[in-house]
């Protein structure tokens, strides 16, 4: 199989869960958890004689996504019945949107590849929908039946529907990434996958490449994460090609993706619009949103996350890759910006804000990103506090302490030494000893001890080895018991050997 011989197609379906207190169409609570059908109203189960009222939250909900991604806003959109039967619709159908979605176009950019040589891509948004959500077949401790739990039906959902302009798993997952990164910086979903607050569907194809002539597609269904969605698109992608070039044909079909085994199967042949019969739905009003509304929305935006990466490039001297970094999440974002302000807000701070911006970013992105994916928990559950990183991040700008130590006293930050103000890290240096040696001084009678005992070094390198200069450095370094600062050791040392 000449995997290079074709091109992958692939568009996602997502549906992210509204987060609002009640019901799209009802006043039924939408927490999850609950005992089963113990959130399922008179409207919900589809009672005769029930009518459906919008909510309007959900509707302000999906605004403020079509204004984050740069789609337009329908002024008038249509609510419609989608038709297909499953145990889990009550009501034989499904409300949602077809012909008049509430937003459409769009787009958003992502980028795939790590570091610098990250590589920018810009994801055409087709529409996003408002549309109710089904109820929950249990299929467990049924004694071989089939239990159904209402409690999901009329869970407000924005599904949102991307052009197939993704070329592999990796930028998929890039998108994913990015949409479940956006619908949480404006609030407007949790994107808890776990809890099927944000699951995604898959259309893959494939095609020669060079051939502008779309493939026919599968819909990998109800996928709930990031991992599983790289896995079955691969997965899928390969048997596609490999079925094509053993002459067979691809069938469009609708698809689940087995995580046990890896391979995703047919569940059944993909239904067209036609199958539902779609028509507006009589008892829902045409949804009307005036400009004002859409203003008054607007105006309660945050900073979008495109918007403050540009801003921490231009104000802070940061790179592309790191202000993506640090804007990969509203609660991270924040963490960096209040670090750097009580950094640079230190009494006596004399390096610059750029400087102590990088220092900030770099500890961010590195020690405390680690030691949470570590302990498995939000930067919002991290025990050290953004002042007290910008208290720690200034005396490794001012030489107090190096790079080594700074990590000792990171760790007694993070278990609670030193109190939770800036001046944390201060205490923790002051108890521990830890001051960095930069008197020099202190430093030379140190390095003079040093090329006395070491004299095969001191040959060594004057004889060309490179090697016997760290080795001196080290000894230096073991000397001072690891106080004394490294780039002022390595100047003297050279400064000596040199005479």
């Amino acid at each position: 199989m000449a995997l290079a011989d074709w091109e992958i197609v692939i568009g996602l379906e997502t549906h992210a869960q509204l987060k609002t207190a009640s019901k799209i169409f009802s006043g039924a609570a939408t927490a999850f958890g609950a005992p089963p059908n113990s959130q399922a109203s008179a409207v919900d189960i589809a009672l005769p004689g029930t009518l459906p009222v919008l909510n309007r939250a959900a509707v302000e909900h999906a605004i403020r996504f079509g204004l984050a991604v740069g789609g337009r806003i329908a002024p008038r959109s249509v609510f419609a019945r989608k038709n297909y039967f499953y145990p889990d619709l009550p009501k034989g159908y499904q409300i949602s949107q077809f012909e008049q979605p509430v937003v459409s176009g769009g787009g958003l950019a992502i980028r795939t590849g790590g570091g610098e040589a990250a590589q920018e891509k810009f994801v055409r948004l087709t529409r996003a929908h408002l549309e109710e959500d089904a109820g929950k077949s249990l299929h467990e401790d049924f004694h071989g039946r089939t239990g159904i739990d209402l409690n999901r039906a009329g869970t407000p959902l924005l599904e949102i529907v991307s052009e197939p302009d993704m070329r592999s798993a990796e930028e998929a997952v890039a998108y994913a990434r990015a949409l479940h990164a956006l619908v949480r910086w404006i609030g407007v979903c949790d994107g808890n996958m776990q809890e099927g607050s944000f699951r995604c569907d898959a259309n893959v194809s494939v095609r020669r490449q060079g051939s502008e002539r779309l493939g026919t597609r599968r819909e990998i269904k109800n996928l709930n994460s990031f991992r599983f969605l790289q896995q079955a698109i691969e997965f899928e992608a390969r048997w596609q090609i490999e079925t094509l070039e053993d002459g067979g044909r691809i069938e469009q079909a609708t698809v689940l993706f087995d995580p046990a085994s890896g391979e995703t199967r047919a569940m059944r042949s993909k239904e067209e619009a036609h199958d539902y019969r779609y028509f507006p739905d009589p008892d829902l009003r045409p949804l009307a949103i005036s400009e004002a509304w859409i203003d008054e929305i607007r105006a309660g935006l945050p900073e979008l996350p495109q918007a403050m990466q540009a801003r921490f490039a231009r104000d802070y001297g940061l790179s592309a890759y790191d202000a993506g970094a640090l804007t990969a999440s509203r609660e991270t974002a924040a963490f960096f910006e209040e670090a750097v302000a009580a950094a640079v807000a230190l009494p006596g701070e004399a390096a610059g804000a750029a400087a102590l911006a990088k220092l900030c970013a770099n500890w961010t992105m590195g020690e405390l990103a680690a030691r949470l994916n570590r302990e498995e928990k939000d930067i919002a559950e991290a025990p050290l506090a953004p002042a007290q990183l910008a208290g720690l991040v200034a005396r490794i700008a001012d030489g107090t302490i190096s790079g080594k130590m700074a990590k000792e006293v990171f760790d007694a930050l993070w278990h609670g030494e030193g109190g939770g103000a800036a001046g944390a890290a201060d205490a923790i240096i002051a108890a521990r000893g830890l001051k960095q040696i930069s008197d020099s001084g202190a430093l030379e009678k140190i390095i003079d001890e040093v090329l006395a005992a070491n004299q095969k070094s001191v040959e060594e390198y004057r004889a060309g080895k490179e090697k016997a200069f760290n080795a001196l450095v080290g000894q230096a370094m073991k000397a001072s018991r690891g106080k004394a600062n490294p780039q002022q050791v390595a100047e003297l040392l050279k400064r000596k050997l040199a005479g």
